[in-house]
């Protein structure tokens, strides 16, 4: 069975990478733990919080893998004495992976009140304006070699 797809058009040229990704981005989109949000700071500047509360900050690792950023939690399980009657605020491990575009940096994260901030930067797009001329046929001259015997006597 043939799979149809937006980029099924002969119009989308070289956009196999983009459906690849897009098809990633959507397996991974049904993961909800733990819960985020991504704010827009500025016209060139982008933020994620993760609600990690619970967490300290040598329980987090951030890294970057090629344009995906990875934010991934290694909490130790200290058994103690407490008895939970009801335990609502989760602590397990979580890997949350997010797709960078082409030329975002990491500008840098910090902790506050239970919520770990990336900050990156998106690069402001430039306009791309390319000029093609057209150039007309170059008209070729067929040259016509004719072999003459100049010693034959006729």
């Amino acid at each position: 069975m043939t799979r149809m797809t937006l980029f099924d058009s002969p119009l989308f040229l070289g956009f196999d990478q983009l459906e690849r990704t897009l098809d990633r981005v959507a397996k991974t989109s049904n993961e909800g733990y733990p819960p985020y949000n991504i704010e827009q700071l500025s016209e060139d500047r982008l933020r994620i919080s993760l609600a990690v509360a619970g967490f300290a900050e040598e329980d987090l690792s951030i890294h970057r893998e090629g344009n995906q950023l990875v934010v991934t939690s290694r909490k130790s399980e200290k058994e103690d004495d407490r008895i939970f009657l009801h335990r609502g605020i989760a602590s397990r491990q979580f890997k949350k992976s997010f797709l960078l575009a082409e030329g975002i940096d990491v500008i840098g994260a910090h902790m506050d009140s239970g919520l770990l901030h990336i900050d990156l930067r998106q690069p402001l797009p430039e306009a791309n304006i390319q000029k093609i001329e057209i150039s007309k046929p170059q008209k070729t001259v067929t040259q016509k070699t004719v072999a003459m015997d100049l010693d034959s006597e006729e």
